[in-house]
């Protein structure tokens, strides 16, 4: 086979070495690729821009392109699915109806109660007045999003009204509206990525992300500093709850809308104190960093799984072979993120990371003059693997100080919720 991988992030990047360890797969091309698919064995980058879907589709017609794997939910929500799928391309990822899941909050919610599955009760507003006096009649905390796609960044969780009123404000002056106000729920968050190919649905190991950029749990929200896999609090029992009364529900309600759903259906949840799961948002594509941390724990080769989708034979595929034991992934991000950062600084210390036993998972890198310098908010996901989470923590962190680049920053707590005392760094 040979695979195109869209996107250019840590996500495409673990799914491309993903990829390339099975015999089944001779090469994997990434749009527009990073630093790290570059020096990939068995991979190459073609810059285009992922939105230029004549590019991609010709491309992938004169080089026999076996099937397109989509990473981002940008072009997804574009409709890079339906463009493809007419030059008789195989696509992993849901069509651009389908994508709404993701790209419009307010879409998701109607689906959802419709369906009726577990999510926090929600209003919608265009109007910023109006959304400002609605505010009026709450009680903080409160929950305050873009309805549209934001990078992982659109959400505030305010802790006071005049938060609320600011972030608000904040989105209907970037244009970033409809605006929904959501009750804050509270609990632990899961993310479980579930595949489906519109009919049936397998999850993958629940992960746990680290959203905020401060150690503690503290500051702005960001596309993600960190996640673990597999979750503890995501037992057998409540992930059979998640799959019978969330993911097949959802995927049942699509069918029933006349969307054929073939792709990632990922769970952003919220665990509630008695243990029940409500969905806090869908997307419609790998998370990130969620897959940097779960794809190296999947022995099934990914290709079968992947083709299973977009084949619609999911249910006569075997169980997912898993390994055992735990995988943290820790992101290294240049200074400033999730605000204004530097783009363009050396990076040095990789391979001596990688020698520590961890997998550097490049992000936000690209090669100039020969040389591997950053190139986005979140540069790098340093991934390792132990029998325990203790021991995948301590060789995460053990790597990670190898890597050197101008204001690097990365978060000394991930995994801090199943850490034993002493085990992350001072």
């Amino acid at each position: 086979m040979k695979v195109l991988v869209i996107g250019g992030g840590g996500r495409e990047h673990a799914l491309a070495w993903k990829l390339l360890q099975s015999q089944n797969v001779r090469q994997v091309i990434c749009i527009p690729g990073n630093g790290g698919t570059a020096k990939l064995e068995g991979c190459q980058n073609l810059s285009l821009r992922v939105d230029d879907f004549e590019g991609i589709g010709r491309f992938a017609l004169v080089h026999g392109i076996s099937m397109a794997v989509v990473g981002p939910e940008l072009p997804l929500a574009l409709g890079i699915t339906d463009y493809l799928r007419r030059q008789n391309v195989m696509v992993f990822g849901p069509t651009q109806v389908g994508a709404q899941i993701e790209s419009s909050k307010h879409w998701a919610k109607m689906l959802m109660q419709d369906a009726g599955i577990p999510t926090p009760a929600c209003e919608v507003f265009t109007d910023v007045d109006t959304a400002l006096d609605y505010l009026q009649t709450q009680v903080a905390p409160v929950v305050v999003k873009a309805d549209g796609l934001a990078a992982g960044k659109g959400v505030t969780v305010a802790s006071t009204i005049r938060e609320a009123q600011a972030a608000v404000e904040s989105l209907f002056r970037n244009g970033m509206q409809p605006v929904i106000i959501e009750e804050c729920v509270t609990g632990q968050e899961v993310s479980v990525l579930a595949l489906t190919d519109g009919l049936t649905v397998r999850a993958l190991l629940p992960a746990q992300d680290h959203k905020r950029i401060g150690e503690g749990d503290t500051g702005e929200n960001t596309g993600g500093m960190g996640v673990y896999a597999p979750a503890p609090i995501a037992t057998p029992e409540l992930m059979a709850r998640i799959e019978q009364e969330i993911l097949q529900p959802t995927v049942n309600a699509l069918r029933q809308l006349g969307i054929d759903y073939r792709g990632v259906l990922y769970a952003g949840l919220m665990i509630t104190p008695e243990g029940n799961p409500t969905v806090l948002e869908f997307n419609c594509r790998f998370g990130d960093p969620e897959t940097q941390a779960i794809l190296p724990l999947l022995e099934t080769p990914l290709e079968e799984l992947l083709l299973a989708c977009v084949k619609q034979r999911l249910a006569n595929l075997s169980p997912i072979r898993w390994k055992p034991g735990a995988s943290v992934c820790v992101v290294v991000a240049a200074g400033g993120y999730p605000g204004t950062f530097r783009r363009g600084d050396a990076i040095e210390g990789i391979e001596q990371a990688e020698e520590q036993g961890a997998h550097v998972f490049h992000a936000g890198t690209q090669i100039k003059q020969q040389k591997l310098v950053t190139d986005g908010g979140r540069v790098l996901g340093v991934t390792a693997l132990g029998e325990n989470f203790d021991q995948a923590i301590a060789k995460a962190y053990q790597a990670t100080p190898y890597i050197q680049f101008e204001n690097m920053y990365y978060r000394r707590d991930i995994g801090h919720q199943v850490a034993s005392a002493g085990t992350l760094p001072q």
